[in-house]
């Protein structure tokens, strides 16, 4: 009986800014070749380069851009791969109530966390702002492909959705060209495939520690599926000694309290980011209520007093100091 030696498993893996974040890409290569590799893993990103320039509300002459610039205004005809999104998005913002809402980007003017916040905006602006936020602005038409915002002050942005997105499809390219193990982090939103290196050959992604005490206060396992984590410990405006997080309702457009992250594990990567936010939104209870009524949807929660909640399939066991 000949045994079959096992497979050498290299890692190979690049990081470059993306998406006003960065996109990190790591496949696993049974070939000694460095530059196949580096080759592969530019094809993953030539991927996201050309969806970006589909889905992005900001970048100039994108489907997404001509969609916002003819608010109110008339319907745009669309590819396939925008249309999905926006309908999804669509009955995501049904599923939470709102809470997930892609029309969002009006807050965006006066909550701002990409440079210094010096002073509360008034409550006259917070609620001229939340007029324009409305997922019920938007009308598609199936048969046409168009995409339509009835309110002139109403844009859609993508971003919850849209890495998860992203970085599903970058997974899908790579597995096409041959590559069966591999993990891709689109600013936050990761997503996992096949075997790791480790003797299990599970993946294990590390919550970060809210409090910054340490790195990170466990480690989740994650195989053939996407991991996504919300909270308010990285982006936040101090203002007259008080902390705003960037994690804002958009039914009263405030910021909230009382949890500091929420994580939520899915094999659907275009689930996490958005129910991990919808989660954080809804709060401790009814937040995790609403998780345990899915079967493929885990979820890990830190509270502002730093105590750690489950969803009911979660088992403790799972989660490793």
């Amino acid at each position: 009986m000949i045994e079959s030696s096992p497979r050498i498993l290299n890692v190979y893996s690049e990081s470059k800014k993306s998406m006003s974040s960065t996109l990190d890409i790591t496949i696993l290569h049974d070939r000694n070749l460095p530059d196949e590799a580096k080759c592969l893993i530019q094809l993953g990103y030539d991927e996201a380069n050309r969806l970006i320039n589909i889905i992005s509300a900001w970048q100039e002459g994108t489907e997404l851009f001509c969609v916002n610039q003819q608010a109110g205004i008339k319907p745009v005809k669309v590819g396939d791969e925008l249309f999905y999104l926006v309908k999804r998005s669509l009955k995501l913002s049904i599923l939470t109530d709102g809470l997930f809402d892609v029309t969002f980007a009006s807050i965006d003017k006066i909550w701002y966390f990409d440079k210094p916040l010096v002073e509360k905006p008034s409550d006259d602006k917070i609620k001229a702002s939340i007029k324009n936020i409305n997922y019920e602005f938007i009308e598609l038409d199936e048969q046409n492909k168009t995409i339509f915002i009835r309110n002139r002050g109403t844009k859609i942005e993508l971003g919850a959705i849209g890495k998860g997105y992203i970085a599903n499809k970058i997974k899908a390219k790579l597995i096409s060209l041959g590559i069966d193990s591999g993990l891709v982090n689109a600013g936050g939103d990761l997503v996992s495939w096949g075997k790791s290196i480790h003797p299990d050959g599970i993946w294990k992604v590390g919550i970060a520690d809210p409090n910054k005490n340490t790195d990170y206060i466990g480690w989740l396992p994650i195989q053939n599926e996407a991991i996504a984590t919300s909270g308010n410990y990285e982006r936040f405006a101090l203002i007259d000694g008080k902390r705003y997080s960037h994690i804002i309702n958009p039914k009263t457009g405030y910021p909230v309290k009382g949890i500091k992250s929420v994580t939520v594990l899915s094999p659907d990567p275009e689930l996490c980011d958005v129910m991990a936010t919808s989660i954080f939104l809804m709060g401790r209870k009814k937040g995790l209520d609403f998780a345990n009524n899915f079967n493929d949807i885990r979820c890990f929660i830190v509270d502002d007093n730093g105590d750690y909640y489950y969803s009911d399939n979660l088992e403790k066991r799972y989660y490793q100091k």
